[in-house]
């Protein structure tokens, strides 16, 4: 690997060796390579999971003054950042309650205290409900009196953002500015199987108890959160890092993890996401969930998917924004009719249509803030267009080496099962 992912590569071994000579590797970077791993540990979530493992470890004194002082003053803007999030989610909360809605806080803050040991450590960028179908319209509504607008519906998850123009910066990352985004994810009424909101629990925040899914129901939502994002061409390593210390808390409860096979069976999909994941997460971090767990997840999962993760897993964690396209290569056996399949994979590898706006404006903005949403949208294209080219060409690049691979793969199946016959 080159060096910047020997380094990535060395920050996922802090967070999970309980060896502290893990850290050495580290020693030897140069300015500039800090500088490049500083900016992944940003986008990947992992920055402050990584300054409070270097402490933990006592090892803090070993990172450049500028990291660690940069690393400091992320912790104390994330801080304030997370205390504004945790004040806004309480007030929707009171606003939905006060409105007889039937919701529960999502991903984020509810992850708290099994998947994150403290909320001030977390990078979260949105504030996610899940809702009742029928209460969508009322949700909706209360969004808007606080200050925000629909700014997108895809699927059953709605987008909603303050009209305030965010300025989109890694500086920015963790201050807490005032632009805010919701997302509200409908939970679609059916008779035919248990509801989440049915069994949803209480945790309590700044004094104030709000609804949250049962451990069981956030660990099969985590396992489907990254599996869609593997998909996606980008995710944070830090979702990962959560997922596994969620199976950690819980390795010894065998409640849970009966509770998890039984959600997860009742869910189309789910024991297939969350063998994905969990063989991601144990091919880069170790082992980290019980046995029985794997015999209904990963041991079920096709060759070729094993094979995906055993080629490419590694290089989905470790990369950069915006990612690449070499997702596009994993076997989709659960996607859906071929033809279907094959009209998204065209969509994916060349849109014809233009990203949408990341901020709609409004008939009061001024000059100023209209031309800044104006740069920020053709930055944005330009991002967007360099990926699908580049990426593209890396996919074209790749796809008769993993052809190859696979029917070496189906070859040696096919005869290892004729001598498992004879």
């Amino acid at each position: 690997m080159m060096r910047d992912q020997q380094a990535r590569q060395t920050v996922l071994e802090v967070l999970c060796d309980t060896d502290s000579n893990c850290w050495l590797p580290l020693a030897g970077l140069s300015g500039q390579e800090w500088r490049r791993l500083m900016q992944w540990l940003d986008v990947s979530g992992l920055a402050l999971y990584f300054l409070d493992r270097a402490k933990e470890l006592r090892c803090e004194t070993a990172l450049p003054d500028a990291v660690r002082a940069g690393l400091e003053q992320r912790l104390t803007q994330n801080t304030a950042r997370t205390h504004g999030m945790i004040a806004e989610s309480v007030a929707i909360h009171q606003e939905f309650a006060r409105s007889g809605l039937v919701y529960a806080l999502l991903k984020g803050i509810s992850l708290w205290p099994d998947s994150v040991p403290r909320l001030e450590l977390r990078s979260q960028l949105d504030i996610d409900f899940l809702i009742a179908e029928a209460d969508v319209a009322a949700a909706c509504a209360v969004l808007e009196r606080g200050g925000y607008y629909l700014h997108a519906v895809s699927g059953r998850s709605w987008e909603f953002k303050t009209r305030v123009v965010p300025n989109i910066s890694l500086k920015n990352l963790y201050r807490d500015a005032p632009s805010r985004a919701v997302e509200l994810h409908v939970e679609k009424d059916s008779a035919d199987k248990p509801r989440l909101l049915a069994s949803a629990v209480s945790c309590a925040m700044d004094g104030v108890a709000i609804p949250v899914l049962k451990p069981a129901d956030q660990f099969v939502g985590q396992g489907r959160h990254v599996c869609k994002h593997i998909y996606g061409g980008f995710f944070r390593a830090a979702h990962l890092l959560e997922f596994r210390r969620h199976a950690l808390m819980r390795r010894e409860d065998e409640a849970f993890w009966r509770e998890v096979q039984a959600r997860a069976m009742e869910t189309p999909g789910a024991w297939w996401a969350l063998g994905v994941t969990t063989l991601l997460v144990t091919r880069l971090m170790g082992d980290f969930v019980p046995e029985h767990f794997l015999r209904w997840t990963v041991h079920r999962l096709p060759a070729s998917v094993r094979l995906w993760v055993e080629m490419y897993g590694e290089r989905a964690v470790l990369q950069s924004f915006p990612g690449n396209k070499l997702h596009l290569l994993l076997p989709r056996e659960l996607a859906g009719p071929e033809t279907v399949v094959r009209q998204e994979l065209r969509r994916a590898l060349m849109p014809l249509r233009l990203p949408p706006p990341i901020v709609r404006g409004d008939a009061q903005e001024n000059r100023r803030t209209r031309l800044r949403r104006y740069w920020m949208q053709v930055c944005f294209i330009g991002l967007r267009l360099r990926f699908h080219v580049v990426e593209g060409m890396r996919y074209a690049w790749e796809l008769p080496r993993w052809r190859r691979c696979v029917r070496e793969q189906a070859a040696i199946c096919a005869a290892n099962k004729r001598m498992t016959i004879l």
